[in-house]
């Protein structure tokens, strides 16, 4: 009685073993072909995530420098407040630490929680003030390369690559 379930193997084909080279060959060279497509595909991938992170800092900073600025303006006038002072923060630690605005009940104001790091540069060190960014004081013009030190105003790149849109980082 023949089993149907059963799947006969050829006599020819028995005794063959292993792959030719010329199968081999095939193998190797569409491989290397999706290779070759792949690798550009997650480098522009990494590029678009640092992107994004970098925008997102960037919204980040900005927004606890005005916050920082907009809860300065609200300071009722007194000793507490400077006249000759900008609002801005002395420098990013602030915003970190926190500053009394002269309310009693809040004590502290901390604007963020942790450092925000540009993605494309790194901090030269753990004590690099402006970790890693380009900074801009209210005294500045608005296209200065240098920060004069007075307070922080804005904070940009410092890196010189081009964007996906073809923009330069340090523009935006």
């Amino acid at each position: 009685m023949k089993r149907p379930w059963i799947i006969q193997i050829p006599k020819h084909k028995k005794n063959r073993a292993g792959l030719s080279l010329i199968e081999l060959i095939v193998t190797v060279t569409i491989l290397a072909i999706l290779a070759a497509a792949i690798l550009p595909m997650a480098r522009m991938t990494s590029k678009r995530t640092k992107e994004i992170e970098l925008r997102r800092n960037l919204r980040t900073l900005r927004i606890a420098i005005d916050d920082y600025k907009k809860t300065w303006d609200k300071m009722p006038e007194g000793p507490n407040k400077p006249v000759n002072e900008s609002g801005y923060p002395k420098n990013l630690q602030v915003l970190i630490d926190g500053a009394d605005f002269g309310d009693a009940k809040a004590g502290k104001k901390k604007f963020l929680r942790r450092k925000v790091l540009d993605p494309f540069y790194a901090p030269e060190s753990e004590n690099d003030e402006t970790w890693g960014w380009q900074l801009r004081s209210y005294a500045d013009s608005p296209d200065s390369s240098s920060w004069g030190g007075e307070d922080v105003f804005d904070v940009y790149s410092k890196s010189e690559e081009t964007a996906i849109d073809g923009s330069k980082y340090k523009d935006w």
